[in-house]
């Protein structure tokens, strides 16, 4: 069987490297060749709205996915007429917008923070004097890692925030003080069989995952957080991973944003669960039985952005599992490669962590 991913970035090569053992076969299409994709499987090159291409692209695959949420729906919905995509493109629709996304939330009776579309700096005025302020004015499309984001912690800085992001679609969200983040990852088959891993927890740096510890010993959050997931799945008949990250505030889980993609908040599980992520994507995506999403032990990940410590610096840490992305070019904000640690109890998962840490340089 082979899979077509389009998107050849670090979660399409770590798609390829959980596949291989399984005997599957693979191939990118992403813009350019010189990709953490490319450098482990077969790509075609063209531009993600070149339908033609996509087309002969998919003609040669048997299911087609993607690592990047950002892929055009308008160029996967023709592929799903020839070929399976997942997941299913009217899920990424949704993804896509963040007023979709909440508005989702909302009708599935998923907690969310207060929200409300601006499309005229009127528009906020009103949605201030509903919501009020601290808040976060966003772009509805195309942000991530804390792009296309202003903060409104004042009334009056809600002009400056309105034009920094002027000409685009918008959604104001009210600020949430929570105790923590938390996101949870699950699996769903074409069967209906779904798998949950544990809940992981969660620390980001300027709107980018720093680290993630799991798992996240929170019963009542867990129960929460699987009901949610759930609802999601089974509204969409979805087929693949899915990640749904959460704020925590008394207790309460609110659902912030999701992914329709293998997400980065579940690296850990390559060395720290039975079947990773990444494998039970393909899993679900091919038909063939999910794997066990238990636990080896106790993990953390930390992330390096903007900066890569060297081989050396890295494999003389004990216990510590080192992934180098293969990006070529280093720049601040950039995910350029992840460590994880896995321990008998999280007391040595934490002194383990800690050293981790030190391997990270500012970038």
């Amino acid at each position: 069987m082979r899979i077509g991913i389009i998107g050849a970035g670090q979660l399409g090569r770590m798609l390829v490297e959980a596949g291989y053992p399984l005997g599957l076969e693979f191939r990118f299409y992403d813009r350019v060749a010189d990709t953490p994709g490319g450098q482990v499987a077969p790509i075609v090159t063209g531009e993600f709205d070149d339908h033609a291409r996509l087309a002969q692209f998919a003609k040669g695959c048997d299911v087609v996915t993607f690592d990047w949420e950002n892929v055009p729906v308008e160029s996967l919905i023709p592929i799903a007429k020839r070929v399976p995509v997942y997941p299913r493109p009217d899920i990424l629709a949704i993804a896509q917008d963040r007023l979709l996304e909440k508005t989702l939330f909302r009708d599935l009776g998923i907690p969310t923070p207060a929200f409300a579309p601006v499309d005229l700096r009127y528009d906020l005025e009103c949605v201030l004097d509903r919501i009020g302020a601290p808040g976060i004015l966003k772009t509805r499309r195309m942000g991530y890692d804390g792009k296309g984001q202003a903060r409104i912690m004042k009334r009056k800085d809600a002009a400056a925030a309105f034009t920094s992001l002027d000409g685009q679609s918008l959604i104001y969200e009210g600020f949430v003080r929570f105790s923590r983040e938390v996101s949870m990852i699950a699996a769903r088959s074409s069967s209906g069989e779904i798998a949950y891993y544990p809940l992981s927890e969660n620390v980001h740096a300027s709107g980018i995952l720093d680290e993630t510890r799991a798992p996240a010993r929170y019963p009542s959050l867990e129960r929460q957080a699987r009901r949610h997931v759930r609802a999601i799945l089974e509204r969409f008949d979805y087929v693949g991973i899915l990640a749904v990250e959460f704020f925590v505030k008394d207790g309460i889980l609110l659902a912030n944003e999701m992914a329709p993609r293998v997400h980065n908040s579940g690296h850990w599980t390559i060395e720290g669960a039975v079947s990773s992520q990444f494998e039970n994507h393909l899993r679900a995506i091919t038909g063939l039985p999910l794997g066990s999403t238990e636990p080896r032990g106790h993990s953390a990940m930390v992330n390096f952005v903007g900066a890569m410590p060297t081989r050396a610096q890295a494999l003389a840490v004990k216990g510590l599992h080192f992934h180098d992305y293969g990006k070529r070019e280093a720049r601040p904000g950039r995910k350029l490669g992840h460590a994880t640690v896995v321990a008998g109890s999280a007391k040595d998962r934490d002194r383990s962590l800690a050293r981790a840490r030190k391997l990270k340089k500012k970038g």
